[in-house]
């Protein structure tokens, strides 16, 4: 794909304007087979990861956050489409992020706070965040920014909420 962008700005540059139209068509093939190839890389990691999966639980690992975000996002709307009352995002604790930074996790927190809803960490696992589908912010319960401040606080150690 880039190799025939590459090659298609080149020959646009030698004003071959017919090989450079060609060229770019290549790479636009090339990067819709790559989107598919990677939805169907996506698809394949949630179902391996969930196929055990407890009801009302979610497993995000080893996916893109933008597809971590979409298969939460929907696993909510599905929640309240059920009438569940809480759900559970395993969502890991960046131990194997690049830099131990956790990625996914943050940003279905703001997922969380978007949909207005309460969310508290499991006290038996730290990378698993439930969120309280019928329960929002408004009416009590803690927020994900105060759990991220709690995770963060190195000196607190072990809380359970």
């Amino acid at each position: 794909m880039a190799q025939c962008f590459q090659k298609s700005h080149e020959a646009y540059s030698r004003k071959d304007g017919a090989l450079a139209k060609e060229l770019s068509n290549q790479g636009k093939e090339h990067q819709r087979q790559m989107e598919q190839l990677n939805h169907q890389a996506s698809d394949w990691i949630f179902h391996a990861n969930n196929t055990d999966s407890k009801p009302g639980e979610v497993d995000l690992h080893g996916l893109y956050v933008k597809e971590a975000i979409e298969r939460a996002d929907q696993a909510i709307q599905d929640a309240r489409r059920r009438g569940d009352n809480h759900i559970s995002f395993i969502v890991g604790k960046g131990l194997h992020s690049r830099g131990g930074v956790a990625k996914i996790k943050p940003a279905i927190e703001q997922l969380i706070q978007k949909h207005n809803l309460v969310a508290r960490i499991d006290p038996n696992n730290a990378g698993v965040l439930i969120v309280d589908i019928n329960d929002t912010r408004s009416r009590g319960g803690i927020s994900v920014d105060e759990i991220s401040r709690r995770l963060e606080d190195k000196d607190q150690g072990c809380v359970i909420m």
